[in-house]
């Protein structure tokens, strides 16, 4: 399969570099609004809260976590990199994929839910015990997957396993 370009290469980087700033950024917007804005004073102010969570997720997040997803695909494929030629790339590709399934099945289904919760409860939602639970998992899930993120961001830059190398053949069972 030809390769791309070096012109190629550089735009799916930049690609990837955006993306990747997408879902970092949407998590840690979405961490710092659980643990640093109150539910607000109001019914309203709630349910508002809890929108603006969702709209970022739905919005900023999820399309960075998928931009991302492609491009690391296609920096792969179409570039000398390979998807296994380097630990640290199939490293980024095994977390890359634990944070998606942990940001759809962990993460997705106890953010969505708590806008319905405070539409229905108003304020009196922050007594809510599954609307209680779902913020905890949030903050707990959440922290996981902002430092998850932060050490993909550093595996990127610091590259720190080597090559992998060729198994070494005991002397005298050469082919």
């Amino acid at each position: 399969m030809k390769k791309f370009s070096a012109r190629g290469q550089r735009t799916l980087k930049i690609i990837h570099l955006v993306t990747a700033c997408l879902w970092l950024g949407g998590a840690a917007a979405i961490n710092l609004m659980i643990l640093w804005l109150g539910p607000g004073e109001s019914g309203p102010e709630l349910v508002g809260y809890d929108l603006a969570r969702k709209f970022i997720d739905d919005l900023v997040l999820i399309p960075g976590a998928m931009g991302c997803l492609l491009s690391g695909l296609l920096i792969c494929w179409l570039t000398p990199w390979g998807f296994f030629r380097h630990r640290w790339v199939a490293v980024k590709w095994v977390l890359t994929v634990a944070c998606i399934l942990f940001g759809t099945f962990y993460m997705g289904p106890r953010l969505n839910g708590q806008h319905l919760i405070s539409q229905e409860l108003g304020l009196a939602a922050v007594s809510d015990p599954l609307y209680v639970a779902n913020r905890f998992h949030n903050i707990l899930g959440g922290v996981v997957q902002v430092l998850s993120l932060l050490f993909l961001v550093v595996i990127s830059v610091l590259k720190p396993w080597k090559k992998k190398a060729a198994p070494k053949i005991p002397a005298g069972q050469e082919g």
